[in-house]
């Protein structure tokens, strides 16, 4: 069982946890009730793009199962669920409102409010409608007004019914993976559109604060971001480091927090530079009422040539999960410190936080050891920034059930609960039941 010192605001009920799920990672039913097509749709059926050509069309069935999936969230014992909305069930092609889409995720939010979760919705989990993407995607300024008449539609239709509002998750990787390495949809490596779609994506965010506000003045409003802190491999390797860290922490949040891109940055990749409006920056930077942190692991950072170039370097000899990323819980601990010496942070929640295994059922039942491993060690991680003053208030496994892991396909099984993909069943596995069994017991 998951245990920390009696006085931890971990063992607090007003310290909430949760799950974390994502709309296209769970929902399946691509072709029910009037939705339209994503990016992620059209990028999983490219050869070659996505392990073995795997997709989200059935995936967990969950617009079918959501009734059962809640209810078992309810019976680990969560105080919360964080799920994010298909803007595809909501928007159609010629603009006009799906009808059936909002009432899709009414039944959720009814079945949530029924078990007295905290709800937790994400208006972008990089489901891009494929009609904005034939328009220029998020390389068109237009899609950020776009995202802002979406973000209208769905707010003013649930209102204050949704506790806490995060307009994008991880725009990093909508644009770096999206656009510069082309490993997401919709698959275009390029500096300079990477670069643009970045702007455009925080612009959406700036664009969509106050409409959110002036429909769930009740609710709190905030942004998701994905966060690998950057380690020197050697002495000669601190400035580089540094500049890796402008370039793939501060980049994102800065322009959020201050009202600028980080200088380095901006200098050195001046020639692709993106397109900035006069007031931008000031939109990007109305203010957020909390601070959504995603974490998994670190990197770390040598030269690569002159500054500022840098390469990513694999240690030896240390754990690693499933997916090949180092298990670092001393990674949170510096990035929510670092991050609350260097802005004046709002609450903080942990809003994905989890490890792939090579999960199998055996007789009847996954033992999830290296999983529930990580989790000890993470909320360790967060306990101790809360002694060091950081303010955060929750934290969100990743993710609530096992699913479609984007690139890596089916392969990648990031749950708590274990799905057979072909029976659909849902099994608890031992982080889940040690999770229930830590929450339970909670003060």
């Amino acid at each position: 069982m998951y245990k920390f010192p009696k006085d931890s605001k971990l063992n607090d009920q007003e310290f909430i946890f949760g799950v974390a799920t994502a709309s296209y990672q769970i929902e399946g039913a691509t072709n029910v009730d009037d939705r339209c097509p994503s990016i992620w749709d059209t990028f999983c059926a490219k050869p070659g793009a996505v392990y073995k050509q795997h997709n989200g069309d059935v995936a967990c069935l969950h617009y079918h199962l959501y009734q059962q999936d809640v209810n078992l969230i309810a019976n680990l014992g969560m105080d919360a669920y964080r799920l994010s909305i298909a803007w595809p069930r909501i928007i159609k092609p010629d603009g006009s409102i799906n009808q059936k889409g909002l009432d899709f995720y009414d039944r959720v939010i009814s079945a949530l409010e029924e078990k007295n979760l905290t709800i937790m919705v994400t208006l972008y989990h990089w489901d891009l409608p494929q009609y904005l993407d034939d328009d220029g995607g998020w390389l068109n300024r237009e899609t950020a007004y776009k995202f802002a008449e979406y973000a209208e539609v769905f707010s003013a239709y649930f209102g204050d019914r949704i506790d806490f509002y995060a307009t994008l998750n991880e725009p990093w990787c909508s644009a770096f993976h999206g656009y510069r390495d082309g490993k997401h949809a919709p698959g275009i490596a390029d500096d300079r559109s990477a670069f643009q779609a970045c702007h455009n994506l925080l612009l959406a965010h700036g664009l969509a604060m106050p409409i959110l506000r002036k429909n769930a003045p009740n609710s709190k409003h905030g942004i998701v971001f994905n966060f690998t802190p950057n380690y020197p491999a050697n002495d000669s390797a601190k400035d580089v480091t540094s500049f890796a860290d402008d370039e793939h922490t501060h980049w994102f949040i800065k322009p959020i927090m201050d009202g600028e891109y980080p200088k380095t940055v901006y200098q050195h990749y001046i020639d692709v530079m993106p397109v900035i409006g006069d007031d931008d920056m000031g939109i990007i930077s109305t203010g957020i009422d909390f601070l959504g942190v995603n974490y998994y692991t670190r990197s770390v950072i040598d030269r690569d040539g002159p500054y500022p170039n840098y390469k990513q370097v694999n240690l030896s000899d240390v754990e690693r999960t499933h997916i090949g990323w180092e298990v670092y819980q001393d990674g949170l601990l510096k990035l929510l410190t670092d991050l609350n010496q260097a802005y004046k942070l709002p609450p903080v929640y942990i809003t994905e936080n989890g490890a792939a295994a090579d999960d199998h059922l055996v007789d009847g039942a996954i033992d999830d050891e290296q999983r529930y491993r990580y989790y000890q060690k993470h909320l360790s991680s967060v306990d101790k920034a809360i002694r060091k003053g950081v303010d955060v208030r929750g934290y969100f496994a990743w993710s609530f059930m096992d699913n479609f892991e984007w690139s890596e396909g089916y392969k990648m099984r990031f749950g708590i609960v274990y799905v057979d993909y072909k029976t659909q069943k849902r099994i608890p596995k031992r982080s889940a039941l040690m999770f229930k069994e830590f929450l339970n017991s909670r003060q």
